[in-house]
């Protein structure tokens, strides 16, 4: 694994949370999707967490919905970290392509890419501290969504959308974090502004991933998480789900979390 404390590590994250949580409603009728508890700590707080613990400095945030709450909490357990912000005014019509797009001019530095309904042990960003690269699953029943193939060089060379599985030999699920270089970050940018300004704003930001992968302008190379530690919370459902799963191996010592690392990852 990499060293953490390495000088050449990312040490910016990028987090999108403008979103309503429309399918966790009512409980993100007065409260963010990424405050929502798993196993008693806040999703957000986790994440925090992990990114702190794995060398990160700054974390820049996109809000909209609730973004107050957001700045708050983080004021409170951001720590040393430095926190900037980039307001989605129209977090309501526009999907996460359109918050990635605004967040071009507060990034110019290699980062990771978080979406924040995700709850995973800190460990596991280890493999994902070096530039494009990209945290993908074996498939579980519940997993739904972007998925992407593995060519023979263990490169990413295609996302795939919709429900049905060609081949779950070379089929992953994205875990929705990638790490970017500043050349990669560049090209992306580029991209995105051509879907802002062709009013593709309901598109997800995979669709530009897609696009570049296969016309050869962005590469990705997989680092496998393990399907049975992590999770993506989108439904009460999903909530549920992953309450029990971090029951298993999770315990809270003086509010934060405490996590044992395995002796071996498994893909």
């Amino acid at each position: 694994m990499s060293n953490p404390n390495h000088a050449a590590n990312i040490k910016t994250a990028l987090l999108l949370a403008a979103g309503t949580g429309t399918r966790l409603q009512p409980l993100t009728h007065n409260m963010p999707k990424c405050l929502t508890e798993v196993g008693g700590i806040p999703i957000l707080e986790r994440l925090v967490n992990n990114l702190r613990t794995r060398g990160f400095e700054r974390l820049v945030v996109v809000i909209g919905h609730l973004g107050d709450h957001i700045q708050e909490f983080l004021r409170q357990h951001a720590g040393n970290m430095r926190v900037d912000y980039v307001i989605n005014p129209d977090y309501r019509t526009t999907n996460n392509i359109y918050s990635l797009w605004l967040a071009r001019q507060h990034i110019q530095e290699p980062f990771l890419l978080v979406e924040s309904d995700l709850v995973f042990e800190s460990w596991m960003l280890d493999d994902m501290l070096q530039p494009d690269k990209i945290a993908i699953s074996k498939m579980r029943p519940w997993m739904n969504g972007t998925r992407v193939e593995l060519g023979p060089e263990q490169r990413v060379t295609a996302f795939r959308e919709g429900s049905e599985i060609y081949d779950d030999t070379c089929q992953y699920k994205t875990v929705n974090i990638y790490s970017v270089s500043v050349d990669s970050w560049h090209r992306i940018e580029k991209r995105l502004s051509r879907y802002v300004g062709e009013d593709k704003l309901g598109e997800y930001y995979e669709a530009v991933f897609a696009e570049m992968v296969a016309d050869g302008t962005l590469s990705f190379a997989p680092v496998f998480f393990d399907a049975d530690r992590w999770y993506e919370v989108d439904t009460r459902a999903d909530l549920r789900a992953a309450d029990n799963l971090f029951a298993q191996f999770n315990s809270i010592s003086s509010g934060s979390l405490v996590a044992t690392e395995p002796v071996a990852t498994l893909a």
